[in-house]
């Protein structure tokens, strides 16, 4: 589902001409929703945008109030379901319904029933919540807000409060984050670390006479027009060619072709961007370089949804207004859309095809490998999890039936002979709090060796042994302490629209749970001949 961003400017921004700038660093901005039955505000100040609900991958042993986890850019976002949590009655999303992605220690994606609008709120408007009844525990809420957005009263949510309530994990996680900035602001200039909190830093350059800026972050380097382009046959126009640096080849992709804007035949003045986004590297070809951008957050605000929606502008992601009197407008390219791009993928597939033409290119195919983590993909209902391969003892078939042995820990499903040995089998799903499935041909046991016992798990199937690039895997959200650390990273194929959980084989089955099954193994395994 396409993601859809509701522009906003900063809170407490201000206009650069208002006569009265006191009063403007006075008034705050608020986005006014809509759930179940009632009408509520938030501080815009925490809120990162707002997308349409996007398709979630379940989380085992999540809260009951998160929906899942979402591919957001690239970045993996936890979506949480906020009538559930309010204890409201349960609704299927719509093309109404909106997630606010907020960022208060980790970034969360709030499902409402609808976003009404972001207003500006004087001070006058805002009250206290001492004297209200209503459905919602007033803990929950910062304040009341006196007719604003056509309401007559809007409550105001407190999410910080929220979040430490439902969240411990979070809320704990975000005060060790808050913590160390404030250790590492200790260590610094007071005002260098507070420019480094409030400003971005980008590459800005010229495309057709607009100016354009890429976050400083992605910018590998920035290099003249080589002499020499090797041209590609039958590449569409964009694809300008490919070129060596440093020994290696990198595809030249021309932004005038890819913003659709008439072609230019690069001079003295051109430039080569090299950009990278996880292990892909391209160079974007400009007319000239201008300069590295500081640029205030408070001077940035998020493409206008319509204009983001579109097919043209669906790079630009946010525009910052420079100057006195604000009126250089720099459009910031989102790199994780530009690698989305078609012409994109084309560059990097020639590069490819002609790697594979070139035996040498394969020298540093070593190195790629040590790049790359193999695990064994296995699937529980409509969900993918990983586990590394070589924690992977063996994968079998499971039994016509399996043995159920008197006073058994419940968790254990029963046991099966394997090769003389008797190996306990525990059904995967009931470990992670899923509900039960009729034995099918598709399923099998997964043999893992802990703590020097073998134990088998039942899953739904298992889909392959899969390499997965280093680069793709991050730390999957802490959203309670088991979860954690059964499940601590997320592979992000972004490319393949896959999210899959990698599992620590470690944490499969609790300590005192291995007691009782090496109990169970020696009793078994004892009563042999």
């Amino acid at each position: 589902m396409t993601n859809e961003t509701v522009a906003s400017s900063p809170p407490g921004g201000g206009d650069p001409q208002s006569p009265d700038p006191e009063h403007e660093s006075n008034v705050r901005q608020f986005v006014i929703f809509i759930c179940g039955n009632e009408v509520f505000g938030v501080d815009m100040a925490p809120v990162q945008e707002i997308i349409r609900v996007p398709d979630v991958v379940r989380v085992p042993l999540g809260p009951t109030t998160l929906e899942g986890l979402a591919n957001l850019r690239g970045k993996v976002l936890p979506i949480i379901n906020l009538r559930r949590l309010f204890g409201f009655d349960e609704q299927n999303s719509d093309d109404s319904s909106r997630a606010l992605v907020i960022d208060l220690g980790q970034p969360l994606g709030f499902v409402v029933d609808r976003v009404s609008s972001v207003v500006a709120v004087e001070p006058e408007q805002i009250e206290d919540i001492t004297d209200l009844s209503t459905t919602v525990n007033t803990e929950m809420l910062a304040g009341l807000l006196k007719d604003v957005g056509g309401f007559p009263m809007v409550m105001v949510m407190d999410f910080q409060h929220l979040i430490s309530a439902e969240f411990a994990e979070i809320a704990r996680m975000a005060r060790s984050t808050a913590a160390r900035a404030l250790t590492q602001e200790n260590y610094s200039n007071e005002d260098d670390s507070e420019d480094a909190l409030d400003e971005l830093q980008l590459v800005s350059f010229e495309v057709a006479e607009q100016e354009y800026a890429i976050p400083i972050e992605h910018t590998q380097e920035i290099v003249q027009f080589p002499e020499h382009v090797v041209k590609v046959p039958r590449s569409e126009a964009h694809v300008l060619g490919v070129m060596t640096l440093r020994n290696r080849l990198l595809p030249l992709v021309s932004l005038r072709c890819l913003f659709e804007l008439p072609a230019r035949i690069p001079d003295e003045h051109s430039r080569i961007v090299v950009v990278r986004l996880g292990t892909v590297t391209v160079g974007l070809v400009m007319d000239s370089v201008n300069e590295v951008l500081r640029v205030p957050l408070a001077a940035v605000e998020a493409m206008p949804a319509m204009l983001a929606s579109s097919g043209d502008m669906g790079e630009i992601s946010r525009i910052c207004r420079l100057g006195q009197d604000g009126r250089r407008l720099v459009s910031i390219i989102a790199i994780e859309h530009l690698f989305r791009h078609s012409s994109i993928q084309e560059a990097i597939s020639t590069v490819k095809d002609m790697q594979e033409d070139d035996p040498s290119a394969h020298d540093g195919q070593e190195e790629q490998d040590d790049d790359e983590e193999q695990v064994v993909v296995f699937r529980l209902d409509k969900e993918e999890f990983g586990v590394p391969i070589s924690s992977v003892q063996e994968i079998v078939r499971i039994p016509d039936e399996l043995t159920r042995v008197p006073k058994a820990p419940a968790f254990v499903e029963g046991v099966i002979n394997l090769r003389g040995s008797v190996l306990p089998v525990i059904d995967q799903r009931q470990r992670l709090g899923l509900p039960p499935k009729e034995r099918n041909d598709r399923q099998r046991i997964m043999v893992f060796l802990l703590d020097g016992m073998r134990t088998g798990f039942i899953v739904d199937s298992v889909a392959e042994v899969l390499k997965i690039p280093r680069a793709a895997i991050e730390p999957a959200p802490q959203l309670s302490v088991e979860q954690a650390r059964l499940i601590a990273r997320v592979a992000n194929l972004e490319q393949h629209k896959r999210l899959i959980q990698l599992i620590n084989p470690s944490h499969l089955i609790a300590r005192e749970q291995r007691e009782a099954l090496a109990t169970l193994s020696d009793q078994e395994n004892g009563e042999k001949p």
